[in-house]
């Protein structure tokens, strides 16, 4: 093998994965590069087409570029192919010089508060699954809640917040799925609470965001004044901060709206630390309890002692993401992501107990620094890992069988069926005919074998 060319894999087709093969083919560099995709879903774009509310279509836009890179032609993609299943590390050895992971990370982060295990108690990351038409997720949700709480006060806590509470006709524009509309449409909700531990001028969340909130038809707002007796610390805050200053000022607006009109309301609790989901008897959330917080003059909080309780039927947990373990690669149980140096995956050395480089291995976006940030943060984070990538020349792994038809050969000869580039031009072409048949932009197909024989002409 010469080592003029670098084969290389990437695990992830989301936009981590796609940013650092286009970063990678745009570098200056002395070798050819032969760049393959691999993904557990049938189709690609990751956490943009499953983690982004069906109502956000400018956030969406964020795939218009990402297909530029991915039609450009010079990367082949391998949908519906599971990394520990059908293909394994030491494949990848056999075939390419490195991998990149960019799997980020999609599981729910734990709470660890009593009764969180409660019937009607769920994880924020799954609810959006649902509703995002994740082919690995239940078809049905359990939508039978009155008055729900979501806690969490970051852009997932009000996406959440803004499904539960708006109404499923208002969502008919938007690509959600037929079966995610019938399950919203018969929800009975009149009550959404949202829960964070700080005040208003601490929170995780964008002004677009908030603002979008205040946009929903028929359902009202509610702030309590009681969270708005800002110490010095939350003024400087106000000040100094443009972004907490739009924050401040729409919640500001939000207080002089008159209410009582609507048939649902978004109850936004500030200073709110949650203690525990309180059983109604029969397993099922029944109230949320927390303990009310107060500034404590440098920014944060602390408690005060004041015990409150608020009846819920249902709860929504939005207090983070967490990576998940891939087979035969290091992991972080503490972080939920791989550890590394600047995305060089480091590995932890039994004799010396010091971490040590794994050669050929390398890690991007989310699984690499945690779920932190927002997509477009993705791009220089790959173009670090890229550098280190491109500098690690001499110690790339030396494949047995280099050639792009041997992946081909392989992934056919254990009958795996995978989906490639063409097959996503297939599926979307398919998903924006059934939505051009209701005037909509697109309809997503959710079932993985539909998405998959679609894709490969089969159906």
């Amino acid at each position: 093998m010469t080592r003029n060319k670098l084969r290389l894999a990437i695990v992830g087709a989301g936009p981590a994965g796609i940013y650092a093969a286009d970063i990678l083919l745009k570098s200056e560099r002395n070798f050819d590069v032969s760049i393959d995709l691999f993904d557990h879903l049938p189709a690609p774009y990751g956490l943009v087409r499953y983690g982004v509310a069906p109502d956000h279509p400018r956030i969406k836009g964020i795939i218009t570029a990402l297909r530029e890179v991915l039609d450009r032609g010079d990367i082949r993609i391998f949908g519906n192919v599971r990394f520990g299943e059908d293909i394994t590390l030491a494949d990848l050895k056999k075939h390419y010089n490195a991998v990149i992971f960019a799997t980020g990370a999609v599981k729910d982060a734990d709470l660890h508060i009593p009764g969180v295990d409660l019937e009607g108690s769920y994880g924020a990351a799954d609810f959006v699954s649902w509703y995002d038409g994740h082919p690995d997720y239940p078809r049905e949700w359990p939508l039978d809640a009155q008055s729900v709480g979501v806690i969490g006060n970051g852009n997932v806590a009000l996406d959440a917040a803004r499904m539960l509470a708006k109404h499923a006709e208002d969502l008919l524009p938007t690509e959600i799925p037929a079966n995610v509309y019938e399950g919203l449409s018969r929800s009975p909700v009149t009550d959404v609470h949202v829960f964070g531990r700080r005040g208003p001028t601490s929170v995780k969340f964008t002004p677009l965001e908030l603002r979008e909130l205040g946009e929903l038809r028929d359902v009202d707002m509610i702030v309590y004044d009681e969270d708005f007796d800002y110490d010095d610390a939350a003024r400087a805050a106000v000040a100094g901060n443009k972004q907490v200053f739009v924050i401040d000022k729409v919640l500001q607006q939000w207080r002089k709206r008159e209410t009582g009109q609507a048939s649902r309301r978004l109850h936004l609790h500030f200073f709110a630390k949650p203690l525990e989901v309180v059983d109604d008897g029969t397993g099922r959330v029944g109230a949320l309890r927390y303990e009310r917080t107060a500034p404590d003059g440098e920014g944060g909080v602390v408690g005060t002692g004041e015990i409150r309780e608020i009846p819920i039927q249902a709860l929504y947990r939005a207090v983070g993401y967490f990576g998940s373990p891939l087979p035969g690669i290091p992991f972080d149980k503490k972080f939920g992501v791989i550890p590394n140096h600047e995305g060089q995956v480091l590995i932890n050395d039994k004799e010396t107990g010091q971490s040590r480089q794994m050669y050929g291995v390398y890690a991007t976006g989310w699984i690499k620094r945690g779920p932190v940030g927002l997509i477009g943060h993705t791009k220089s984070d790959a173009m670090e890992t890229i550098k280190h990538l491109i500098n690690d020349l001499g110690n790339w792994w030396r494949p047995e069988a280099p050639s792009e038809e041997s992946v081909i050969e392989m992934l056919e000869s254990r009958g795996i069926q995978w989906t490639d580039l063409d097959g996503w031009h297939r599926l979307d072409e398919y998903e924006q005919a059934l939505g051009a048949a209701e005037e909509r932009t697109r309809i997503k197909v959710v079932p993985r074998d539909e998405m998959v024989g679609i894709s490969r002409g089969e159906a």
